[in-house]
């Protein structure tokens, strides 16, 4: 096999299997463990891939309240308030987006009690100006990842 697309093919099978051995991924992808070694090393230094991590189903936790927070925000106070948000350990993303709101934060509370809450507590900042909360109704597709397109060799 040649190289090319190597990095690619390397990111998908870990997206199939995250925990594969290098030497399952050297195997499947028929090269030496050494280059699969070295393309991931790389791989990560350059920040393509951040880490490895379980994904968690949260509402088998208990956590079963999903809420999209749409905020407007003061300009000059947007770097604080994702921050802020970001230190939320409920908070799974935080977006700053164009359009009507400048922030976007998603969140995972085990009751609409909790939910409310939190975001009382961050309508008490006066550089919000203005939020808009819709809590999910069923989950179709989340945390998805899609796998790389690899040219033809």
């Amino acid at each position: 096999m040649t190289y090319e697309n190597l990095d690619a093919k390397l990111v998908n099978a870990l997206l199939g299997d995250g925990r594969a051995s290098l030497r399952s991924l050297a195997e499947d992808l028929d090269v030496s463990v050494t280059t699969v070694s070295n393309h991931l090393s790389d791989l990560e230094d350059q920040g393509v891939i951040r880490g490895y991590t379980p994904i968690v189903d949260y509402d088998e936790l208990g956590y079963d309240v999903t809420a999209f927070i749409q905020l407007k925000v003061e300009g000059s106070a947007l770097p604080d308030i994702t921050e802020r948000l970001k230190g939320h350990k409920q908070m799974t993303s935080v977006y700053e987006v164009t359009g009507d709101y400048d922030v976007v934060a998603i969140g995972k509370f085990t009751d609409t009690d909790g939910m409310n809450a939190q975001i009382k507590e961050l309508l008490t900042d006066p550089d919000i100006n203005e939020s808009n909360t819709s809590v999910v109704l069923n989950t179709v597709n989340e945390n998805e990842q899609f796998t790389l397109d690899i040219e033809e060799e």
